[in-house]
């Protein structure tokens, strides 16, 4: 505890006193009941997150109008006294871990989903609030008081639940930005046009809510400082803005972006640890009040430095408090080697919530809210576990074996464990990605239960002699190369110049700082292809994408999509849709569109058509134990090519393996 003196030390907020600086932001979770109400699911959650040591948790936007104000099938609702019991059994689970809880009041405003709230949306002005959204029908004066009255009468409700205070939320393209950003405001009235005006509906929220609490409640502000968007607000705009507003605020959440510059809200994985601080900066510079900051915070080291410097008082995790709950208590206990870092992949998070309406789960976190204690569960009897593959699928599988007190073999052909994930992580862009190998790694040392022979290969008698109970084949993926003409021919020879994109893994340091001069064309529009473009586009390169499909990145998640979009804009990227790749030569891809060839020269070519599962044994091995009491389980790539979220998950499930066999 001694190493971070600011990060454990209390903090006062009016009559509320804080253990630590360390803030769980609100983020959704898709795991309300269907009426708007806290699940139980939900009080589980979050009161994991207590349990982990956090300061304070702000419990994810409640809606304060329903269903006007609504964004999300899910979403909690605190408009209505029927909400109160499971909110008050929501605070007493979280107090009696010391945990201060507040909880976020907001209306969706032009975010609300008409086809979720049957009717037109509501808004500042008739402008959506992201390209291609829903064209809202602009609040009367009459209607903008309600609503002020709503956010009050909410307030109220939080400080007789027992939630410690409240946060106003007044970014990220939700209603109350609605009127601040001039993208989404061109009122002529008294609510549009300057400052002040743009500013007049946060005033009177801020002001009808402190009414309603009294002067001692604190009142949280959550602000997009910079919108990180042409023609929306500055941090020099919002300091100006937050003289006519911050008043009644006893403390601001200072974040950013609004939905069409997403991935600087909800950070892009190469975006530094705490990147925002020096908007909370100038914030608290400004208004002499407490004030947190966020943004792909996942160092303490970082985080203390940001406390000592005085660049803000409390440090808000999202992310990282859903993929390890325990980091609190990992960090002040000494214990940082075991934190299950967020790599800000934001796949099981946004892509889940936003993008498919699921409830949120997590690629490194297979226990968002489930079987997370399954370590303190043990085997019966003895049982012998061999698992074939080192990436993330098998780690995960071996380490949950060992965990539970099975003797596990884990056999890897490579030199060292990690597999793709690690691979990937060599691209500077994607470095955060090398966290979660390094965590399984770690984790599997300590478990001498746990034997890894590396640099070997899987042969049946070699698994026969170690008596498995149960096999688990994770053997991952190869590149997908289909039959086109000169493909195989021309990749990934000496001296050659076209690559797959293991090739270019493995050859990254090779290649310029400087690709200015470089021409480069890239085959496959998905992650992977996209990766290798963002890669030599970010030096500089003339890049070319050669895609099939209508268009790019179909399958990412929301914030990786937005992420990729402002590169292509920034770089000048060259994106060929609907266009078939006919032939791989030596120096140029031969394609076709609308029906007619084409030729794509390129100082380097990239083929990444995507990845096919590879399962070299796995039929052996079923054929062999048939008649035997051996489980043989298939996950991961080895399946079918995926993602590291469905292999991990995947991994944990060897746990029903071992129900299964009433084993534990």
């Amino acid at each position: 505890m001694q190493k971070y003196n600011s990060l454990f030390s209390p903090i006062q907020i009016k009559d509320v006193v804080m253990n630590n600086r360390i803030v769980m932001t609100p983020m959704g979770t898709n795991f309300g009941e269907t009426d708007g109400g806290m699940s139980f699911l939900h009080i589980n959650y979050y009161e994991q997150r207590a349990q982990g040591g956090a300061g304070l948790i702000i419990v994810e936007n409640a809606c304060v109008k329903y269903p006007e104000g609504s964004n999300g099938t899910t979403q909690i609702r605190i408009d209505h006294d029927n909400f109160i019991p499971r909110f008050f059994k929501l605070c007493e689970n979280v107090h009696k871990h010391g945990t201060k809880i507040a909880i976020q009041l907001n209306h969706s405003g032009a975010s609300a989903v008409e086809s979720r709230i049957g009717m037109q949306p509501v808004s500042a002005s008739n402008l959506p609030n992201k390209k291609g959204g829903s064209i809202p029908r602009q609040l009367s004066v009459e209607e903008i008081e309600s609503i002020a009255d709503d956010y009050a009468a909410a307030a109220k409700r939080a400080q007789i639940i027992g939630f410690d205070m409240i946060e106003i939320h007044a970014g990220h393209s939700y209603l109350i930005s609605q009127f601040l950003s001039p993208l989404t405001n061109n009122r002529t009235d008294e609510y549009g046009g300057t400052p002040e005006n743009r500013a007049r509906f946060a005033k009177l929220v801020m002001e009808k809510v402190r009414q309603a609490v009294g002067p001692r409640y604190p009142i949280i502000l959550r602000i997009s400082a910079d919108e990180m968007l042409k023609g929306g607000n500055t941090l020099e705009d919002t300091l100006q803005l937050l003289e006519y507003f911050q008043e009644e605020a006893d403390m601001i959440d200072v974040s950013a972006a609004l939905s069409d510059s997403i991935h600087y809200q909800i950070d892009a994985n190469y975006l530094p640890d705490g990147w925002r601080s020096y908007m909370a900066k100038a914030v608290k510079d400004k208004f002499n009040k407490p004030v947190m900051t966020t943004g792909n915070i996942r160092d303490p080291k970082v985080a203390e430095e940001i406390l000592e410097k005085g660049d803000a008082d409390f440090i808000g995790m999202g992310r990282q408090m859903i993929a390890d709950p325990n980091w609190p208590n990992k960090v002040k206990y000494g214990k940082e080697d075991e934190i299950r870092k967020c790599i800000s992949c934001n796949i099981g998070c946004a892509g889940h919530r936003i993008g498919l309406n699921r409830p949120i789960r997590c690629t490194v976190n297979p226990a968002v809210n489930a079987d997370v204690d399954y370590y303190k569960e043990k085997i019966k009897s003895p049982c012998n576990v061999v698992v074939i593959g080192g990436g993330t699928a098998g780690l995960e599988a071996a380490c949950t074996a060992a965990e539970v007190g099975c003797t596990t073999f884990l056999i890897e052909k490579e030199d060292h464990l990690g597999g793709l994930a690690s691979k990937i992580s060599r691209i500077p862009e994607k470095y955060r990605v090398a966290y979660f190998p390094e965590y399984l790694i770690n984790r599997a040392r300590k478990l001498r239960n746990l034997i890894t022979f590396t640099s070997m290969e899987a042969t049946l008698p070699f698994i026969e002699n170690l008596k498995p109970d149960i096999i688990v084949n994770a053997t991952g993926s190869h590149p997908l190369l289909p039959p086109i003409k000169g493909l195989h021919e021309n990749l990934d020879k000496d001296n050659n110049k076209v690559s797959s994109i293991m090739k270019m893994m493995d050859s990254i340091e090779k290649y310029p700082e400087d690709c200015s001069n470089m021409h480069i064309a890239v085959v496959g529009g998905g992650a992977v292809g996209l990766d290798v473009v963002e890669f030599f586009a970010n030096r500089g390169a003339k890049t070319t994408i050669i895609e099939m499909q209508p268009q790019v990145g179909k399958d990412l998640d929301p914030v990786t999509k937005s992420q990729v979009k402002e590169m292509i804009e920034k770089h000048h990227v060259n994106v060929m849709v609907n266009t078939a790749l006919q032939e791989v030569c030596e120096d140029h891809f031969v394609v076709k569109v609308n029906d007619e060839l084409s030729n794509i020269d390129f100082d380097l070519g990239f083929v990444c058509l995507g990845m096919r599962s590879y399962s070299p044994i796995y039929a052996s091995l079923c054929e062999h134990y048939k008649d035997e009491n051996v489980d043989i389980i298939n996950i991961g790539d080895s399946v079918r090519a995926r993602r590291i979220i469905e292999g991990v998950a995947e991994g944990r499930n060897i746990l029903s393996v071992l129900r299964k066999r009433e084993l534990l």
